[in-house]
């Protein structure tokens, strides 16, 4: 079980795994005077308490195309619009709690900093083509015995929501002998309101020339969640089995056409 660190020691760490190389990149949180600008940037009156702007996952091939996952881009995918799910869900939040500090700000943007981020692609000359499949990962494949050769777990942000829950989105990497197995979680609890998360799964098998992308969506009112122990409330490995499943949307990244195809399968063993 690995444990999320809010300490400020930087640590850099860069894997190979055939043509690809991972780096997993994290530091300490923005300072406060880098946040306002940013948050003046995204029109957004304020932005998650704890914010690793420079924590990053990359996932890039020597061809210089690939995916990374990072706070800013998660954050650009916070629908700063009125939705009406967010906002009648934030007045029901309001009226349970009279004294709420979001009464004047949350017709502005998604306090709940909800977002449907799934990677940014990289590559200028060579990128990944991003079409719908129906092949979905073989989540048994991943449940077999297999040598973890790496292993990271990268916090983007976390907003304790003025302690009325948690809002918060992190990813995890790991890399097998064949083939590597990315989550990212995008979770948010407003308690006694809701709980919601948004996964984004990513399986890559070596010698295949694609990257399978699943994203889902679960959530339920806390109402509707009377069977569950609330101790599941706040762990989201627990709870995400009792939520339902609100959507699915299944992607295949095709990889662009390389000289030396076969380049792929050259994976340690």
């Amino acid at each position: 079980m690995s444990t999320i660190s809010h300490g400020f020691k930087s640590s850099k760490q860069d894997f190979t795994f055939g043509p690809w190389k991972v780096t997993a990149e994290k530091t300490h949180i923005m300072k406060s005077k880098d946040i306002e600008r940013l948050a003046e940037e995204m029109h957004m009156p304020c932005l998650p308490e704890m914010l690793f702007g420079d924590n990053v996952l990359r996932i890039q091939h020597t061809d210089g195309f690939g995916i990374e996952f990072n706070a800013i881009d998660a954050l650009k995918r916070v629908n700063n619009a009125q939705d009406m799910v967010k906002v009648a869900c934030a007045q029901e939040w309001q009226e349970s709690r009279a004294d709420s500090e979001h009464k004047e700000v949350v017709k502005r943007y998604d306090w709940t900093y909800t977002t449907d981020y799934r990677g940014t692609l990289l590559g200028e000359d060579l990128q990944i083509k991003v079409t719908p499949t129906t092949e979905r990962i073989d989540l048994e494949k991943l449940k077999a015995r297999e040598q973890i050769m790496f292993f990271e777990d990268v916090l983007l942000f976390e907003d304790e929501l003025h302690d009325h829950g948690v809002s918060m989105i992190s990813v995890k990497i790991r890399v097998m002998p064949t083939s590597f197995f990315v989550l990212l979680r995008f979770f948010l609890r407003v308690d006694g309101v809701l709980i919601r998360i948004n996964d984004t799964r990513l399986y890559h098998e070596a010698g295949k020339n694609y990257i399978l992308r699943e994203f889902s969506t679960r959530e339920s009112k806390v109402s509707a969640l009377q069977h569950v122990p609330p101790a599941f409330y706040t762990d989201p490995n627990e709870i995400a089995q009792h939520l339902p499943l609100k959507l699915t949307e299944c992607e295949k990244l095709e990889f662009p056409e390389q000289e030396t195809p076969a380049e792929t399968a050259n994976v340690p063993q």
